[in-house]
């Protein structure tokens, strides 16, 4: 699969350094996964805590490939959030989805797998999978 058709994935927090900070753990433990796109999306556009509609949704459109954008979040409004834009049509890439997965033990898994070259479908079970990941 080429390098472009690989499943985009969104990394909403409400804090910009731990979107991005989780985004390069997930990048380097997929071995370095420079062919996942991938962006954080954290905090408000004055550098705050929050979230902002209006970086997830230009988060979502620089990870679109045509074949689908994974989307996790952290807490609360994130989540509220990407419902919103979900809900209204029009302000995510066709194919968004919302993944309902932790957010660092699904962030990397879902990179880890969309590195492989699935797809959407597959990228989201594996995320999800990652709520049974057992750590006693």
């Amino acid at each position: 699969m080429s390098d472009e058709k690989r499943v985009g994935i969104v990394l909403v927090s409400h804090s910009a350094e731990v979107a991005a900070s989780v985004a390069e753990l997930a990048k380097g433990l997929a071995g370095g996964a420079t062919a996942v796109p991938v962006a954080p999306a954290g905090g408000t556009e004055a550098g705050g805590l929050g979230t902002s509609a209006e970086l997830i949704s230009a988060a979502a459109a620089s990870v679109d490939r045509g074949v689908g954008v994974a989307l996790l979040t952290d807490l609360g409004s994130a989540v509220l959030t990407v419902k919103a834009l979900l809900a209204e049509g029009g302000e995510l890439p066709e194919g968004a989805r919302l993944l309902d997965a932790p957010f660092v033990e699904g962030a990397v898994a879902a990179v880890v797998t969309a590195a492989t070259g699935a797809d959407l479908d597959t990228v989201e079970a594996a995320a999800v999978e990652a709520y049974s990941y057992r750590k006693a």
